[in-house]
């Protein structure tokens, strides 16, 4: 697998072991990999760019699972360098294979509009790559997933928020109040990837998968459901758009300056202003036998001593 010291990646790599399965990571920082160390996986040293590491990593394997990616940059190249040729190195290393192991590869529901955001049309470029790349030589299979944004505990990129939700019982409002937004927690992927590597039905889809409400989230009930998890009330403000957009322009020109890797960018900020993040189930409940089981509240009621 690849992006195993990442927050979804350790937690497949996890229910692989328990499973019983040998699990085989990519490694590009050392430093990172003590929680695969001690489930016992084995370590690849390299990067997407390594070839040999990436022949390292898939000869001989059953499956792969890509879940690697770059979430932050200050301009395009960056996204581009890692979610697409990095991801093109691993699609080509697959075809060449004689016997191809199959491949699920971890886009993100970002990469339904493109235009939004350099993350989402770098993830958009690299689903067009494994289309391009899979016929080309020996066909293998694959299977997209596109996750919408997915927490729970381990998870530091929506940590922030919830805590500020727990701890000041404010819920910031980035964009539109009538914006809907899917959420899917930690353990419905993982269980959800499980069942998409059992089942022989998920070849050649793209997959989008939620928590079960079908309709998605408000950003109202979100406060809600956290007020009812958390036992404080927890209040809807709206960030003044222009403060947002002065935050985004700093971050971008430190950035610049620097080379430090920014989350929030005016980039980002149209992403995360998008009003409608809802996606369905239809698709993945067809090819596979799986149902999330955990709804926000009880997600969110999970992340309770994360966010204390």
């Amino acid at each position: 697998m690849t992006g195993g010291t990442g927050f979804i990646g350790q937690a497949i790599a996890r229910a692989l072991r328990e499973r019983g399965h040998a699990v085989r990571a990519l490694v590009r920082q050392p430093a990172a990999a003590g929680a695969l160390d001690a489930l016992g996986c084995e370590r690849v040293p390299g990067s997407l760019e390594d070839r040999d590491a990436l022949a390292q990593l898939t000869d001989g394997a059953d499956s792969v699972i890509h879940c690697a990616g770059v979430v932050r940059g200050g301009r395009y190249a960056h996204f581009h360098q890692g979610n697409v040729n990095g991801s093109v190195n691993l699609f080509e290393r697959l075809a060449a294979a004689s016997h191809p192991p199959r491949v699920i590869f971890f886009s993100s529901l970002a990469a339904r509009e493109p235009q939004l955001s350099w993350y989402a049309r770098s993830k958009f470029a690299a689903e067009q790559a494994l289309l391009n790349t899979a016929p080309a030589q020996v066909p293998f299979d694959w299977t997209v997933l596109r996750p919408p944004a997915v927490y729970g505990p381990g998870d530091r990129e929506m940590l922030p928020l919830f805590r500020l939700m727990a701890q000041r019982g404010i819920a910031p409002l980035p964009g539109s109040a009538q914006a809907r937004v899917s959420l899917l927690h930690i353990d419905d992927l993982v269980a959800a990837t499980l069942a998409i590597l059992d089942s022989p039905h998920g070849s050649g889809r793209t997959l989008t998968l939620h928590d079960g409400k079908a309709d998605g989230y408000s950003w109202q009930e979100i406060a809600d459901t956290a007020s009812q998890a958390w036992g404080r009330p927890v209040t809807l403000r709206p960030v003044p758009p222009l403060l947002l957009n002065l935050v985004a322009s700093n971050n971008l020109r430190l950035a610049r300056l620097t080379g430090r890797a920014p989350m929030l960018t005016p980039s980002k900020l149209r992403e995360l202003r998008h009003d409608n993040w809802v996606c369905d189930n239809a698709a993945i409940q067809s090819v596979c036998d799986w149902q999330p089981r955990i709804g926000l509240a009880a997600g969110l009621a999970s992340l309770t001593g994360a966010v204390a």
